[in-house]
């Protein structure tokens, strides 16, 4: 005969399992996907296509693309970069409980869903909410409210109590109306507030990087121990450096790996919302997404702000092609849709402006738009509605030139970049080191005689400066010389000459 429990460990009992139902209750009311839902029974038929996730849409007029899970047949965040993990910085833009929250308005959702259900045609309540990034108890009661005020109609039911929505006749000449003034209908944008605040969390102001950081970072690179000596400090202030020196000795490849000693990882809001102005910060073109690692079961209270993504922490670099243009919010023509400046997009990382003094704008247009927000750590903008705003100017700025600084800018601005680094020419067994480096890269057996004679014959009586980036490039002419008369590639005192009467012809 079983022992009966006590009253105690009965109401135990049930208070735990009461706790978990309500627990799963609260999130199944939570967006979830297709993909993340249990499977329905061999007895149900396959829902209506109509019920289906969005398909992606065009970026053309300012609309943004349907989220990665929203694509058929992709998981919940999944896209093509491999998950990373980063302890460096644990900020992380958490779900809204409330459109207040979210710093979204009803009306500002409303049109949001409007020009998505003219665009897309027949959507179910959460694909809308996947639309707008937004989730689905939130965008519910809206939904509900715009039925009731004859904008959208019920087309059908869509599984796990949902309806698929379609726009009224009513509904669609108000979204034409609201597509005139502004075409943009992908993720609800965050505040400037939020943003602001995002930038505070994950500024490289507040990260230190150490020796052992410089080092991880700097792995992939042959760099002397007194360089790194020199850089540690600029690069631990985070404001500014200039790198200069001779062509080919490394500063570009310098300064693009500086960014991974601040950390792998930050999130950026997909856009911004300013006023009714809707500003695109995210740029794919820019920004490489790097997503957590997918985590499901009823027990997960951690979920993502999925208007945010997170990126490797930013590395741009801009050339001779910079202007004017790119410093400031760029209007996208026909959509009334801004496009962020360059250096928002590159806040919490590193902007590198490469051949300093070879743009097509004058250095002085240069340093003068950018000596204040170099010393106050923030920047004013114009939106594209007349609103000056105030953003931070949060990244390292490096100045990679082959220029003296003190011939392309005057004393003014170079106090306000406190650190200047000369990127000098490689010693000879550093040249030699970076051979035995290179060669099985490119592919090429090495052979340390012919390189003693490159360097006996061509270099020393020549009387020829070493630069880092000439052992890669004299191992490529060979091998394309050696892949051309049909020979296994090989070093060889004829291939070496030939590389060097080459490369050196009007050197």
């Amino acid at each position: 005969m079983n022992e009966l429990q006590s009253p105690s460990a009965d109401a135990d009992s049930q208070t735990d399992l009461e706790s978990l139902l309500a627990r799963i209750n609260q999130l199944a009311g939570k967006e979830v996907t297709t993909s993340s839902v249990t499977p329905p029974s061999p007895s149900t038929s396959a829902p209506d296509t109509a019920s289906a996730p969005i398909p992606p849409t065009s970026n053309e007029g300012g609309n943004e693309e349907v989220l990665p899970s929203s694509r058929p047949g992709a998981a919940p965040s999944v896209n093509s970069s491999p998950p990373v993990e980063d302890g460096r910085n644990d900020w992380k833009p958490l779900e809204p409980d409330t459109l207040d929250a979210a710093g979204v308005s009803e009306g500002q959702l409303e049109h949001l869903v409007l020009k998505a259900l003219a665009a897309c045609g027949d959507i179910s309540g959460r694909g809308i909410a996947e639309q707008h990034a937004l989730p689905f108890r939130l965008v519910e009661p809206v939904l509900q409210d715009m039925k009731t005020a004859q904008l959208v109609a019920f087309r059908g039911s869509a599984p796990m109590n949902d309806y698929i929505y379609q726009p009224t006749d009513m509904g669609r000449e108000r979204a034409k109306k609201l597509t005139e003034t502004c075409s943009y209908f992908g993720a609800a944008p965050v505040t400037l507030e939020a943003y602001i605040d995002s930038v505070k969390q994950q500024s490289i102001a507040k990260l230190h990087p150490t020796e052992t950081d410089l080092k991880r970072a700097f792995s992939d690179l042959l760099i002397n121990p007194d360089m790194l000596r020199r850089l540690g400090p600029a690069v631990n202030s985070g404001r500014g450096l200039f790198l200069y020196g001779m062509p080919g000795n490394g500063k570009t490849s310098i300064a693009e790996r500086v960014t991974s000693a601040f950390g792998d990882c930050i999130w950026v809001p997909r856009s911004i919302g300013i006023d009714g102005e809707i500003m695109r910060v995210f740029d794919p073109g820019l920004h490489e997404e790097a997503p957590l690692e997918h985590t499901s079961g009823p027990l997960n209270d951690q979920a993502v702000d999925l208007r945010w993504v997170r990126i490797r922490r930013p590395t741009i670099v801009v050339g001779g092609e910079l202007t004017m243009n790119e410093l400031e919010v760029k209007a996208s023509s026909g959509s009334n849709v801004s496009e962020a400046s360059i250096q928002l997009k590159s806040n919490c990382g590193t902007l590198v402006i490469d051949d300093f003094g070879r743009q097509r704008m004058t250095t002085d247009e240069l340093l003068n738009r950018w000596i204040v927000p170099l010393e106050k750590r923030y920047d004013f903008l114009q939106c594209v509605n007349g609103k000056k705003i105030q953003v931070p100017f949060d990244q390292l700025i490096i100045f990679s030139t082959n220029l003296e600084p003190k011939d392309l800018v005057d004393d003014a601005f170079l106090r306000r970049i406190p650190y200047k680094i000369e990127v000098g020419d490689p010693s000879e067994e550093e040249f030699r080191k970076l051979f035995e480096i290179m060669a099985p890269i490119v592919g090429i057996p090495y052979d340390a005689e012919c390189v003693n004679y490159l360097v006996e014959d061509h270099y020393k009586k020549m009387n020829r400066p070493f630069r880092c980036c000439q052992p890669r490039d004299l191992l490529l002419q060979v091998v394309n010389y050696c892949r051309y008369i049909d020979k296994q590639p090989q070093m060889s005192h004829e291939y070496i000459d030939y590389a060097v009467e080459n490369y050196f012809a009007i050197m």
